[in-house]
């Protein structure tokens, strides 16, 4: 949660709500607000629902304020205004940072419906709870001679007050049912507690189609959408259970439940993936398709490992708009797009795309095939697994079970008549003959290396054994990738100038004048606090020209490789970076974390 420091508090007299006859006349004192725009808001309130806050009312009107930077009266705005009224802090709650079990132990939901209250914060000596009704106060001394604690009240949007008072003691209700019913122990553990003639048990099974399961697990996705989330880690522990989020690339600790919860949550999850719920002893893979509240597909790949404290579960979201996307909302430059598009618009050759785990090589790959895929063209993939069903494509999964991998899928594609093929990864020799077989005899191959950089990735296919006049007569070009976080563009503020040298290193051996002025991170309501909101790719684009290629035949190592590309143009990817961050779109300490230096090799 984010807290906005108000200055003079509102006298007010005596324990009461705020009424839309007192808000109208503070904002008109107070300048917000003129005379003409009195009357739409009394006849909306007029037309409100009874119990609707006079805020709410206010802000459905959209009136702009008349104190500059004129910003429209919304909801969030209106709130932040009354609390610095009432000389109370404003606090945009962030239910990522809220104990929801534990503010059930506070107050019941209809004492905190009653009075427009929610705890947000519970320490041992105080408790911190956001109010919709900063004048309202005679629960606050019953509340601490009941709890002997201090209360410390904050000021929140009234509609989020109301939507997570249903929310969260919903959902701590579930947590502590479930838990009443399964026990609170995690399953499959391999620790067992001995005690001295008795063996302390796991408590009895959870039911995964129990109502409490099916709500915690229903709203633990659909947070997961609200907050942008790319994976969800539920994780066992020795005592309870922890539930991650993956968000811009940073994983934050959400919610802690009983370990037997988060069993049965996992459970429900693989009943969902039609993966085996028994078989806790091997990992497993699956997939489950959902809808937002927004009725929109989202697609979650599951994966499950077996741990010391019992079974681990990570879902991948998918979101099926990402293979819509152009190239320049991917990250691409200009330059960068038009050397792709030219590149995959041969007829035939083998383009790598190389990078870490998480770096978006598949999200570039699947966009790719999603504007060569015509009515004209058959694009066949084989992957492992399968990251996102698309109609386009014709897509077979990698099965070990049945000795089913890269190399025989690849053979079996080949008699499939295609124009165009994707191989999720090279890993072996045998994987890399058959893309080079595949290029040879007419087929546009597009694969995947783990690299640290472009350069590095016609290294390894020497190493994995590709001689190398194949690789001269089928690669066509390699795309190295990462991803970068973006600035906020709602806090980020100007920084201090760069050090000249640590600006010509960043971009070396390439020469470009220091950027004017350079951004960085604040934290604000919009980005939680972090300062940073969405990623971005980098690219590093090699294209093998004549003289590459002479080279990887009379000098094969990565230093020749990566000299000559660099002369034919490649921009290596801590200029992509230094551009962007030269673009005001992130910093200099992101593009050194996410990118390697000349020296660090393959």
């Amino acid at each position: 949660m984010a807290a906005i420091v108000p200055p003079n508090p509102e006298p007010q007299a005596v324990s009461q709500r705020v009424t839309i006859h007192e808000l109208v006349k503070w904002l008109r004192a107070d300048g917000l607000i003129g005379e003409e725009q009195v009357g739409p808001i009394f006849s909306e309130a007029g037309r409100a629902p009874g119990d609707q806050h006079p805020l709410v009312t206010i802000a459905n009107i959209k009136a702009r304020s008349a104190v500059p930077p004129n910003r429209i009266l919304s909801i969030d705005v209106l709130s932040e205004w009354l609390a610095r009224r009432a000389g109370l802090e404003y606090v945009r709650i962030d239910p990522l940072k809220i104990d929801f079990t534990r503010i059930a132990e506070v107050m019941s939901s209809a004492y905190a419906s009653r009075f427009r209250i929610l705890p947000i914060e519970v320490g041992k000596t105080d408790v911190v709870i956001a109010t919709a009704e900063p004048f309202l106060t005679e629960w606050v001394p019953e509340l601490e001679r009941i709890l002997h604690k201090t209360v410390r009240r904050v000021v929140a949007n009234p509609l989020d007050v109301i939507r997570y008072t249903a929310e969260f003691f919903s959902l701590a209700r579930s947590v502590k049912g479930a838990a009443a019913r399964g026990g609170a122990q995690p399953q499959n553990s391999f620790e067992q507690l001995v005690e001295l003639g008795n063996v302390k048990s796991a408590g009895r099974q959870f039911d995964s189609n129990d109502a409490h399961i099916v709500q915690i697990v229903d709203w633990l996705w659909q947070y997961a959408f609200d907050q942008r989330a790319s994976d969800i880690h539920l994780e066992p522990r020795r005592d309870h259970g922890v539930v991650r989020f993956r968000i811009d690339g940073v994983l934050h600790q959400v919610y802690q439940v009983p370990g037997g919860v988060l069993s049965a949550m996992t459970s429900r999850i693989k009943l969902l993936g039609r993966m085996d719920v028994v078989e806790k002893r091997r990992p497993q893979d699956g997939r489950i398709k959902t809808l937002t509240a927004n009725r929109e597909e989202v697609e979650l790949r599951l994966s499950t490992l077996p741990t010391a404290f019992g079974e681990k579960l990570v879902m991948r979201i998918f979101d099926p708009d990402v293979i819509v996307k152009d190239f320049g909302q991917l990250g691409f430059s200009d330059e960068d797009a038009k050397r792709w598009n030219a590149l995959t618009a041969r007829p035939y050759g083998i383009i790598l795309v190389t990078g870490p785990t998480g770096s978006g090589k598949t999200t570039t790959l699947y966009s790719t095939l999603k504007l060569l895929a015509t009515e004209e063209v058959n694009v066949c993939t084989i992957e492992d697994p399968i990251e996102m069903v698309e109609n386009s494509f014709n897509q077979m999964q990698v099965q070990s079970n049945i000795d089913l991998n890269f190399a025989d899928g690849l053979r079996a594609l080949m008699r499939q008549d295609p124009d165009i093929i994707m191989v999720g990864e090279i890993r072996d020799l045998e994987t890399a003959e058959m893309a080079v077989q595949a290029a040879l005899t007419g087929h546009l191959v597009f694969s995947t290396l783990h690299t640290n950089d472009a350069p590095s990735a016609i290294t390894r296919m020497l190493e994995l054994g590709v001689p190398a006049y194949l690789l001269n007569a089928t690669v066509l070009g390699v795309l190295a990738q990462r991803l970068v976080r973006l600035l906020c563009p709602h806090c980020k503020v100007p920084a201090p100038a760069l050090d000249p040298e640590l600006w010509k290193q960043l971009i070396a051996p390439w020469k470009s004048a220091q950027p004017g002025a350079i951004y960085k991170p604040v934290g604000c309501l919009e980005c939680r606090m972090t300062g940073y909101r969405g990623r971005t790719g980098i690219y590093e684009l090699l294209e093998m020209s004549g003289e590459i290629k002479k080279r990887i035949s009379t000098a094969p190592n990565i230093d020749a490789v990566r000299q000559q590309a660099l002369q034919d143009g490649m921009k290596p990817l801590r200029l992509s970076g230094a551009l962007k961050i030269a673009g005001g779109q992130t910093t200099i300490e992101e593009v050194l974390r996410a990118t390697p230096s000349v020296d660090d090799g393959v």
